[in-house]
């Protein structure tokens, strides 16, 4: 057996998953917050925490299990900026560091066209582009000092192996910096004068070097263990069906983002005003993508809410007509600007979460349309623990609906990029509620009504 671990960052959340290179089934799981914490100078990633957690738990994996071999998969709009000795040049901005927003006429100046880049103008530092102009700005000694700029799952990898690169999916995750079309850098990286710092792209199921000897030492690891290039985490959860399968689907990533990712569908005309983008997947394919922040969504409106909706909770706020209404978060997804608001008052916990989650359903059906998505819709990640979600979602896509077997496709996808050979994960049909089509044609009438 070929044992994988994988380290998986995302938003919320930093993890260290074992994965079962053949059957990509998780041995062991660990995690920690993914706390930023806050200046001076500015909010910023804790790299030297999450490191410290990584070795730890490498090394308890390895005594326990057995660790083959290394693979990293992080959220997007991240990259770490080092020196010439290799050592981070300035803290990791937090890409929700409101910082970027500064300085927005200045670098909307600079940045390229969407027609180039396939990447909207995201607000703050969502573009990766953005928090680059405002570190080089805020910091006026910054230029001379930076060597290289590494996307985020690299810097992991840098740290492991002393190799450097970046990865043509994390670069492809809305930064400005790359145009998937002609798999090269933009036009930006000369406007930023980084040409010839950004670290050289690879493809994410590359080897970028092998475990360091010291590391090894440390953590008991074999010497020279592979560690993967690495990848951005939705197209982790991608990676394992562009493997496997043939005809169109689309992959919904979910987690603190909602990512909707389109495979062989319908040519349709992307509008970047509604949060709609061109990633980019492991093999460097473009691909249409739509998203909003879902996870964030529900975690503001349940409140920490655990109630469990019966039967008769759903049919009282189908009775009722009970909706939300976009935008929770207003800042991202298909309605930017909009307020969320209720179209009642629900009667009881168990019936907010119900609306919350068939709102969260509509969203995602809303991104899929707009991508023009195309055969089965494949749910990855917490979401496809939630029936309510799963069952609006299958009633609204003619074509079907299936879960992923996994908990969390992200370690999947990125334990995937260390093996040979792999087929797509087993997924389960959903099963459709005709009951819901009412519910969803009134509320994408009053949506739609504005």
């Amino acid at each position: 057996m070929t044992r994988i671990a994988v380290i998986d960052i995302g938003k919320t959340n930093a993890k260290l998953a074992l994965v079962e290179g053949e059957t990509l089934a998780e041995i062991a799981v660990v995690t920690r917050p993914n706390r930023p914490l806050p200046g001076p100078p500015w909010s910023h990633v804790d790299l030297d925490g999450h490191w410290d957690f990584f070795l730890h738990h490498l090394s308890a994996f390895h005594a326990a299990h057995g660790v083959d071999a290394i693979s990293v998969t992080t959220h997007g709009a991240a990259a770490v900026l080092l020196d010439d000795a290799g050592q981070v040049a300035v803290p990791m901005l937090d890409y929700e560091h409101p910082g970027p927003g500064d300085l927005a006429a200045e670098y909307d100046a600079l940045r390229p066209d969407f027609a180039q880049t396939g990447s909207p103008r995201l607000p703050g530092g969502l573009n990766l582009g953005a928090q680059l102009h405002w570190l080089l700005h805020s910091q006026p000694d910054l230029a001379a000092r930076i060597a290289h700029v590494v996307t985020y799952p690299q810097y992991w990898g840098w740290r492991l192996t002393g190799e450097m690169a970046s990865d043509v999916s994390s670069l492809g995750c809305h930064t400005d910096l790359w145009d998937p079309w002609q798999g090269r850098f933009s036009e930006l990286a000369d406007r930023l004068e980084l040409a010839g710092k950004l670290a050289p792209a690879r493809r994410a199921n590359e080897v970028l070097g092998h475990l360091r000897p010291d590391l090894a030492a440390g953590t008991g690891l074999r010497p020279g263990t592979p560690v993967a290039v690495g990848i951005h985490d939705s197209n982790a959860s991608l990676y394992p069906y562009v493997l496997g399968r043939q005809r169109a689907f689309s992959v919904v990533s979910t987690g603190t983002w909602v990512i909707a990712m389109a495979m062989g569908g319908d040519r349709m005309p992307l509008d970047p005003a509604r949060d709609v983008l061109v990633n980019v997947n492991a093999l460097g394919q473009p691909v249409p993508s739509a998203r909003f922040m879902g996870g964030r969504e529900f975690e503001l409106v349940r409140n920490g809410s655990d109630a469990r909706p019966t039967d008769a909770d759903r049919a009282a706020v189908l009775s009722r007509g009970l909706m939300l209404l976009p935008a929770v978060e207003p800042g991202s997804g298909p309605f930017q600007g909009r307020a969320m608001r209720w179209t009642g008052d629900a009667a009881d916990e168990a019936a907010r979460m119900v609306a919350l989650s068939w709102y969260l359903a509509l969203m995602t059906d809303t991104c899929l349309r707009l991508i023009g998505a195309r055969g089965p819709a494949i749910i990855e990640g917490p979401f496809g623990r939630n029936p309510d979600y799963c069952t609006m979602l299958a009633t609204l896509r003619p074509e079907g609906v299936q879960i992923a077997a996994s908990a969390t496709g992200t370690s999947a996808g990125a334990a995937l990029l260390c093996m040979d050979n792999g087929a797509a994960p087993d997924t389960r049909p959903v099963t459709p509620d005709p009951a819901l089509a009412g519910y969803a044609a009134d509320w994408a009438a009053v949506v739609e009504g504005g």
